[in-house]
């Protein structure tokens, strides 16, 4: 049996969750908008049609638009499921006809990596306002290319970090802020999936532009930088390849790494496409935080020193997708931005960097 991605992540449908609102993640969501944002989302894939889609439904600034596609064939059920007029159905060639649409406001770019950067800028040059999923981008240089061309066209861009605008997350953030068991001293971090079928776009090194590091260990590495309020200023990598048949040159198999933080605070994480793991552990000088799962889409579950995180259950892309649009509607800063995406990228390339060449990278 294939193992794959979704169905490591998909442990319990989002729509079948009681879904309580917490009033602070959802500020942005709170304004009653007058209009709700048009979103067309680019890519049709398993998250745009089992997570993005649904929680369109569910959002207050939002509403699903359009879609983009290069699959004809999809295009006659997603039609008739939400409702989509023939003018809002686009296609990778013209795309950029969308420029031309009232009814778009917002581009959510949910392709392959490799994909991310024309499309945000294509997006952006559209004048459209524009959500693009993690990685940002595969290089530094891309990603950097992304934020100049949104800012060049004056709309926000937005990084699908959607466990940003979530409780557990976001009492990770705090507990780093107010230091309730005092300063991070070690952070361990780690995601990881068993992906062996050779036909997956994630395998394709020029689709993917990496291994699990850009999928799911990009989350292990946003949570380091969460868990402790800092940005690293060292980093060490190691690779192990068992399967060079399935792996090929430019795709990791497992990847670890460790980083250093200005506090003093280390941390240590594996990614893998070699077998399932999903964790996050923090140790303060007073107390620790365990979380398992972690960066699922729920529902997560955790405790610290002082016992179980009773925290409420939610649909994680209602709450993104709200915030950013929020955001948006009220022409303020969202918190996910490009730049955010960028400080990924720029540790990605020290950690890749660090692997090949067995030294530790500095990074600033």
């Amino acid at each position: 049996m294939k193992n794959t991605r979704r169905d490591f992540l998909k442990t319990f449908a989002a729509t079948s969750l009681t879904v309580p609102m917490l009033s602070a993640l959802q500020a942005n969501a709170a304004i009653a908008p007058k209009k709700k944002l048009g979103v067309a989302l680019v890519g049709l894939g398993y998250y745009a049609t089992y997570q993005l889609a649904p929680a369109l439904e569910k959002t207050t600034n939002c509403r699903l638009a359009g879609i983009v596609t290069g699959t004809p064939s999809k295009v006659e059920t997603w039609k008739k499921k939400y409702n989509i007029p023939d003018k809002n159905i686009y296609n990778y060639q013209n795309f950029d006809q969308i420029a031309d649409n009232p009814d778009i406001d917002v581009v959510y770019v949910v392709l392959p990596n490799s994909m991310h950067h024309e499309f945000t800028i294509r997006a952006a040059k559209a004048g459209k306002h524009v959500i693009c999923e993690k990685p940002m981008a595969v290089s530094v240089k891309e990603a950097e290319e992304m934020i100049a061309a949104c800012k060049a066209a004056n709309v926000q861009l937005a990084i699908g970090y959607r466990l940003h605008y979530e409780p557990f997350t976001n009492e990770v953030m705090r507990l780093a802020k107010d230091k309730d068991f005092g300063k991070v001293t070690f952070v361990e971090a780690s995601f990881g999936f068993p992906l062996r079928d050779p036909k997956a776009w994630r395998l394709n090194p020029k689709l993917s532009g990496g291994g699990p590091m850009m999928d799911v260990g990009i989350y292990a590495l946003n949570a380091a930088r969460y868990a402790t309020g800092e940005e690293p200023i060292s980093v060490t990598a190691q690779t192990v390849k068992t399967r060079p048949d399935i792996y090929l040159p430019g795709i990791e198999e497992t990847l670890f790494w460790q980083m250093k933080f200005p506090s003093g605070a280390v941390s240590n994480h594996t990614t893998t496409y070699n077998s399932g793991l999903q964790r996050l552990y923090v140790g303060y000088e007073n107390g620790n935080l365990e979380m398992s799962p972690a960066y699922d889409y729920g529902p997560l579950k955790g405790k610290t020193s002082k016992g179980e995180m009773n925290l409420p259950i939610v649909y994680h892309q209602v709450l993104e997708l709200d915030g950013i649009c929020g955001s948006i509607l009220e022409n303020k800063p969202n918190i996910t931005p490009g730049e955010e995406g960028l400080k990924d990228m720029k540790l990605i390339e020290a950690i890749f960097k660090a692997a090949k060449t067995g030294k530790e990278i500095k990074v600033s």
